[in-house]
């Protein structure tokens, strides 16, 4: 039975951010993830999750300054000691929330930058932030971001992060499988998840073409997830769509796996 957890960062938006962990597990979700949680002290989300008897899934590392359009830093050369910096942060949340899995955001690549250079950056980054997890017994994600969604991020494609990830050959190094991105990218989403399971670490979905609910769009997600299902995968499900309207209304397509 796939485990759902609710991204609270695009989900209960129409409630302030430390009320969206109550509403969700009034929903019956048993997990929540989101982008970040380094705006709020650790021991205050930690309460949060204990309150309402959730597991806290994923959270991203610190992505550069977000507000100022960065999309990750561990592709960016010259950000390498802040990039370290930031997998200690990470580290020290993660421990306090309980979650297993840091996504490790890759960065924006211009058009004029050497992705050479850039590719050899992000495999020492990952190396180093996949040796750093491993001795607390955690994992590091990476994921492919569709260019429609997020222009110039570096990492588009499965096949790549699959090769990124059996070149720097850490075995607590897997990939985020978001079906949303995906979908738009290359799309051949069954063939895929049986192809890659064995080395996916997270999987995301939302529907495409709009990222509204999984029951709006092309994918046909009954499908898939009783796929998924199938192939033995045990970890989290992270809904990370934006709702039409509210939240808890949009959650039919949830009834029947609840």
């Amino acid at each position: 039975m796939p485990r759902f957890a609710a991204n609270l960062t695009m989900m209960y938006r129409e409630h302030e951010f430390l009320d969206r962990f109550g509403a969700a597990a009034a929903d019956g979700f048993k997990g929540v993830e989101y982008l970040f949680p380094y705006d709020y002290p650790a021991d205050e989300l930690a309460a949060r999750l204990k309150q309402h008897g959730l597991t806290q899934a994923l959270f991203n590392g610190p992505p550069g300054d977000w507000a100022k359009g960065e999309r990750g830093i561990a592709s960016l050369p010259g950000r390498e000691d802040e990039f370290r910096r930031g997998v200690e942060t990470a580290l020290r949340y993660a421990h306090a929330l309980g979650n297993e899995k840091i996504h490790i955001m890759a960065g924006l690549l211009g058009v004029a930058d050497d992705r050479a250079r850039h590719r050899d950056v992000y495999l020492k980054s990952l190396s180093y932030a996949a040796s750093q997890a491993a001795a607390h017994g955690l994992t590091v994600v990476i994921e492919p971001i569709n260019m429609r969604d997020m222009p110039g991020y570096f990492l588009n494609r499965q096949g790549d992060a699959q090769q990124i990830c059996r070149e720097v050959g850490a075995p607590n190094l897997k990939v985020q499988f978001d079906l949303y991105h995906c979908q738009i990218v290359e799309g051949d989403l069954a063939m895929k998840l049986k192809q890659m399971i064995a080395d996916i670490g997270h999987i995301q979905i939302a529907g495409v073409p709009e990222r509204h609910e999984p029951d709006d769009g092309e994918v046909n997600y009954p499908y898939l997830l009783r796929l998924i299902d199938t192939l033995g995968y045990d970890g989290w499900i992270g809904c990370e769509y934006i709702p039409r309207r509210d939240t808890t209304s949009g959650l039919g397509w949830l009834n029947e796996w609840l």
